[in-house]
């Protein structure tokens, strides 16, 4: 009986570990962001979160196209952690010690468009909201800044390696592009 016991929990782990694996070269490890103060701790890393709606059509086009480049998934995994955010969902999220909601949450609409979660206001740009908008901070999850719109995977990457590498601390984006190029 305790050789039965022993063969599945070396199954069952084989399997756990396999699918992690197996996850981290599929797809990008998306992460909670009620999750980053622990992750953090574990190991300092840039922070990129997708900030989307259920009902955002370039959302749903970034999450097939953009997410799903190889390049993408390894240069996040890598770097990075990433968060998905539903700027409308009704999860709690504590940040930076401030607890946020979404008051005007209405579970009859999923689907379509509904209340704004308060945490959304970390992707306003002059005060207006768009989504997607991929919002960018940095190892003490401080405020680097918000990116709105869609991106494809060669618009987004130049950008995963601006905020990464901190250039963004000594040149605007356009300025070092265009010496990229």
């Amino acid at each position: 009986m305790n050789k039965l016991l022993l063969a599945i929990l070396a199954i069952s782990i084989n399997l756990t570990v396999t699918a992690q694996d197996k996850k981290s070269d599929d797809g990008i490890n998306w992460v909670s962001i009620n999750d980053l103060p622990a992750l953090q701790a574990k190991e300092k890393r840039k922070v990129m979160v997708d900030v989307y709606t259920s009902w955002c059509g370039p959302c749903k086009m970034m999450m097939k196209n953009t997410f799903t480049d190889k390049g993408i998934i390894k240069y996040l995994n890598q770097n990075y952690y990433a968060v998905k955010f539903n700027a409308e969902g009704n999860e709690e999220i504590t940040f930076q010690d401030k607890t946020y909601k979404n008051p005007n949450y209405d579970p009859a609409k999923t689907t379509g468009r509904n209340g704004t979660h308060e945490f959304a206001g970390i992707a306003a740009v002059d005060g207006r909201l768009a989504y997607p908008t991929l919002v960018f901070l940095d190892e003490g999850l401080n405020l680097i800044g918000p990116l709105q719109g869609y991106r494809q995977a060669d618009q987004l990457f130049p950008f995963l390696e601006f905020f990464k590498d901190e250039i963004y601390k000594k040149n605007k984006f356009d300025i070092w592009l265009e010496c990229q190029q």
